[in-house]
């Protein structure tokens, strides 16, 4: 018979604290000793440490000027009130992880969120969890209690931390529908996970399973759960006496796990009689070994179990998970635990604390990167590379920018080719860099975006250069404007639109053409290499207006216009860009003035009726005052059955 032993069977972190902390206590005190409740769910080790001298209440009004230990479960928050009242020394065994839960979970009540614990409503964990949010928990094990729950504008969900992974998913995302505003915590142990998880995969490759577990205990029922769902031949026992031994004869691969409370020493007795080896080393090496010793300053591999907003929960196969807090991921502050890791990755960190008080090993990964980081700063520093930065921090005289995860410093002089006023500008920008100067043992790093710039301008021109000829359209980005004309970027170098070469109209200043920004396509007029000068043209990019006038406006047509100049002798119109035509002053009205302005101002819009076109010397002859006649007796026309006066025509076109 083949054996497999999952691995992480046993007792958990929380579970081993209680025993020994219990245990230590035992040994040392003379003073009656208590238990709120079985100390944890299996009876032979509950025996046995009531023949060591712990006894068992239920209550803790039961105890007097005595000394009561709180379980792995944890207790609701009043009995330490009552505890305090009554004289009675506690010692607080709770669970790291249940501690976390109850917190989260007083935390959340107090911001008015309706509390769902999924887990079983009779387990003493829940009980206590409920307890720290004022009783006022709805306790969730089945879809059929999702049914009658009500609807809440907060709801705010944690799990026993022994329910199983895929089910609390799936009930989660069932109470997710009660709320508007829905806070989901997926509190579940870790080493649980890892446990059941293990479970999963050997009962996939077994003929048979045995599961060593109180009957009564909530994670070993899970294991018992998980393993018929995967395996039909599955054996649930509290100890070695109840194997079936017969029925296991019939099996080639037989796998073995154990729940949380179960101790090593039932463990081997239940393995010696499944393979008949009394060898106690050979049972503790495998299930030892994934257990490593670590140390504190070692660098190690680990595996990325859970990833959270605050923190991400690694594998160090310790007997204990590792955490690293969001501070020792990253240097970069807008960078979140989920952005660069996932469950399931391969990382390598330093181990900072091998307890913070609640059990856990406390981890960086930023450390580790920052060594690594510093051998390929420096690397690129020698071979004058190119590296990409971001801005993260502005302060005297530059900003700092996180390079390969490290600070460094561009000063303002080196942030641009240019001159910069607004730094703030390049807050949380990332662009390519050079190391310009570089002291590790001085924790220095100085960056250039200046010199990069120069670099990609230079090449930029270069290539410019060699394709650019007199002629040739081309499209650029106005950069600068000025008052005798225009600066347009045209691909590294900048080019100068005259002022008369950017309409075929009239123009008093740029800006009524273009603005900064504006992408156009140019001409080249001429360029000179020598001297790097483009000159550019805006308006012969484009047909001549006057080409085709023969197509677009005929004698007698009534069109409409803008004033854009008044001179003495009339006033001239602009039918569309470089088409403007002439009112002469005795076409302006029918009554007599003596200068245009007593009835037009400039930008006025009007309709204007042509009287004569000369292409050749690009000429229009317009007339306003034919125009509104024209269309006086044209509404007259088509309008016989109402008295309509010339005034009122005038009035209403004015």
């Amino acid at each position: 018979m083949k054996i497999i032993i999952a691995e992480n069977s046993g007792f958990c972190f929380g579970v081993s604290k209680a025993i020994e902390t219990t245990k230590k206590i035992l040994s040392e005190n003379t003073t009656k000793t208590y238990s709120l409740g079985p100390l944890i769910h299996n009876n032979h080790v509950i025996e046995q440490l009531k023949q060591e001298g712990l006894d068992i209440i239920e209550n803790i009004q039961e105890a007097d000027n005595s000394k009561v230990i709180i379980r792995s479960h944890g207790v609701p928050l009043h009995v330490y009130d009552t505890a305090k009242e009554k004289n009675i020394e506690l010692v607080d065994c709770t669970c790291p992880f249940v501690r976390k839960i109850q917190n989260k979970v007083k935390k959340f009540n107090a911001l008015g969120y309706q509390i769902v614990i999924i887990g079983n409503a009779k387990h003493p964990e829940v009980v206590g969890i409920n307890g720290w949010c004022d009783n006022s928990a709805i306790i969730i094990n089945n879809e059929e209690d999702i049914e009658v729950m009500l609807n809440y504008d907060k709801i705010c969900i944690v799990a026993q931390t022994t329910f199983y992974e895929g089910n609390f998913n799936r009930l989660a995302e069932l109470v997710s529908l009660k709320g508007n505003e829905v806070k989901i915590f997926n509190t579940i142990c870790n080493a649980t996970q890892l446990r059941q998880k293990s479970c999963e995969e050997i009962s996939k490759i077994s003929d048979a399973m045995v599961v060593i577990g109180g009957y009564h205990s909530s994670n070993t029922q899970k294991l018992v759960e998980i393993s018929r769902k995967f395996c039909n031949n599955t054996f649930h026992i509290e100890t070695a006496d109840q194997l079936p031994i017969s029925e296991l004869k019939k099996f080639n691969t037989v796998g073995l796990t154990a729940g949380a409370s179960t101790p090593s020493w039932i463990i081997k007795e239940v393995y010696d009689k499944m393979s008949n080896l009394g060898d106690m080393n050979e049972l503790m090496k495998a299930i030892e070994d994934t257990m490593v010793k670590v140390h504190r300053g070692e660098t190690v591999k680990g595996k990325v179990i859970s990833v959270r907003n605050d923190e991400v929960m690694v594998n160090i196969g310790y007997k204990s998970d590792g955490i690293i807090k969001r501070d020792e991921l990253t240097n970069d502050p807008d960078i979140t635990p989920s952005d660069i890791l996932s469950a399931g990755d391969e990382i390598e960190v330093l181990i900072l604390r091998l307890d913070d008080g609640d059990g856990n090993v406390i981890l960086s990964k930023k450390r580790v990167d920052t060594v690594k980081s510093w051998d390929e700063i420096e690397e690129i520093f020698n071979n004058k590379s190119i590296v990409n930065a971001k801005v993260i921090e502005i302060v005297n005289g530059g900003v700092i920018a996180l390079v390969k995860g490290l600070r460094g410093f561009i000063p303002i002089s080196q942030i641009a080719n240019r001159f910069v006023n607004d730094l703030q500008v390049y807050m949380g920008k990332s662009f390519d860099v050079r190391v310009i100067d570089f002291d590790r043992n001085k924790k220095r790093i100085v960056l250039s975006r200046k010199s990069v710039e120069l670099e990609e301008a230079e090449s930029k021109k270069n290539k410019l250069w060699k394709n650019i000829e007199k002629g040739q359209i081309i499209e650029g980005e106005v950069k600068r404007i000025t008052d005798f004309g225009v600066f347009v970027d045209i691909g590294g170098v900048d080019g100068l639109i005259h002022i008369s070469d950017l309409s075929w109209s009239h123009v008093k200043h740029p800006k009524e053409v273009v603005k900064e920004g504006d992408i156009v396509k140019v001409l080249i007029l001429d360029a000179d290499k020598q001297k790097n000068r483009i000159s550019l043209g805006l308006k012969q990019a484009s047909p001549h207006p006057w080409e085709n006038i023969d197509e677009k406006y005929n004698i007698e047509d009534i069109v409409d216009g803008k004033v854009v100049r008044l001179v003495d002798f009339g006033a001239f119109v602009m039918l569309e860009q470089g088409i403007e035509g002439l009112v002469h002053i005795s076409q302006i009205s029918d009554k007599h003035i003596a200068k245009p302005s007593e009835e037009l101002r400039v930008g006025e819009n009007v309709r204007v009726k042509i009287l004569d076109i000369n292409k050749e010397e690009k000429k229009i002859s317009l007339s306003i005052k034919e125009a509104v006649e024209k269309e006086v007796n044209e509404t007259i026309e088509y309008n016989t059955e109402e008295e309509i006066t010339i005034g009122d025509i005038l009035k209403e076109n004015k």
